[in-house]
């Protein structure tokens, strides 16, 4: 998905075959530190095939369709996983094979429970929020007092409007979007009432002429590189857009905030499908993953906070002790979980965002 990232995998893929076997794992970019896969293979003698997606909906629809080819994958706890799940879509971990499941943090391994009883079938790998990123010095230039911190800056036209000419990019995901604007709206952002998705959906519609594009990825370069100003996306990918844009020839001060109204809670977790073609390699890397070294040097590149307990000690102060990676309680008090909904109202959802892309 991201092209610096794919160029340092392309060796990992081409390495040589070291004669125990092939995974094939397929995640989300920029998730998992490319010095550690080469590692992997290094160690366990295991080829990695390794390939990466930038939406929920394309690895669901891949998982749907069945005979994948993948051993591995990345979903998002809610909705995706849960409602993948209850199509019997994952087989039961062998934990008797996952030396490392202890590292796991017991709070999130809890939380990941309500969704997975037993944490039978995933191990947690990282969680975030969702909010605004913004280029802190184009943002002022335009609107001095701008309520960064609030998601009037992506849901009220009079606000956002300001900001057109800079670019605004927001995540194009449904179970992202619209239940931000039904926290904006004051109501339940797990609502699945069809007249607060109509709402919701208003909400978007009304700004939609602002918006210069809607995408799950490219708002990373974008805003790094001053294409754009404003985007409403997941916390690491903002935080990789503030390293990558401090590394830039010419330097842009890109911040993060955790909007006020409250932030999406989100935990992705790594499953093993069950028509996987070597569940065997499967659990030697999710196994991998549970390494508080894997781990912490994930996050060192992801911005994103781990599930892995162990891996605190190895992490840099500047991830651990940032409120907007590991958030205090008095900001945690106002995350929100989505749950996955039923078939029908799974498709108004979907037909709801597709008439706010297409502008009908």
């Amino acid at each position: 998905m991201r092209p610096s990232f794919l160029a340092v995998l392309l060796a990992v893929i081409a390495g040589p075959a070291l004669g125990q076997g092939q995974v094939n794992v397929y995640n989300w970019s920029d998730y998992i530190a490319p010095a550690e896969l080469r590692d992997f293979e290094k160690t366990t003698g295991i080829k990695l095939n390794y390939t990466t997606y930038d939406s929920n909906e394309i690895l669901d629809a891949k998982l749907r369709t069945g005979s994948s080819g993948y051993d591995v994958v990345v979903p998002t706890a809610s909705p995706f996983f849960v409602r993948q799940l209850a199509a019997n879509l994952f087989r039961p971990l062998d934990k008797a094979k996952l030396k490392n499941l202890g590292n796991l943090d017991p709070e999130i391994m809890a939380a990941l429970a309500k969704y997975d009883p037993g944490n039978a079938h995933a191990i947690p790998w990282m969680w975030g929020t969702t909010g605004i990123g913004y280029n802190v010095a184009a943002i002022k230039k335009r609107m001095p007092d701008a309520p960064v911190d609030s998601l009037k800056m992506i849901f009220d036209p009079a606000v956002i409007s300001k900001f057109k000419d800079c670019g605004v990019m927001v995540l194009d995901s449904a179970t992202d979007v619209l239940p931000a604007a039904l926290k904006y709206l004051g109501l339940d952002p797990d609502s699945k009432k069809t007249e607060d998705l109509a709402k919701a959906a208003d909400v978007v519609k009304a700004v939609r002429p602002y918006i210069l594009k809607f995408h799950s990825s490219e708002y990373i370069n974008a805003l790094a590189g001053g294409d754009i100003c404003l985007a409403f996306g997941y916390s690491g990918d903002i935080f990789q857009a503030r390293d990558r844009a401090a590394k830039a020839r010419d330097r842009r001060d890109i911040a993060y905030a955790i909007p006020k109204e409250g932030s999406l809670l989100w935990i992705d977790v790594a499953a093993i499908p069950k028509d996987a073609p070597d569940p065997a390699q499967a659990l030697s890397f999710l196994d991998f993953m549970m390494d508080p070294k894997v781990a912490a040097a994930s996050s060192d590149i992801t911005g994103y906070a781990n599930a892995n307990k162990a891996a605190t000690a190895l992490m840099p102060k500047s991830i651990v002790d940032n409120p907007l990676i590991y958030p205090p309680d008095n900001v945690r008090a106002g995350f929100y979980t989505i749950t996955a909904g039923n078939a029908e109202q799974v498709r108004e959802r979907t037909r709801l965002w597709t008439a706010i892309k297409t502008g009908r």
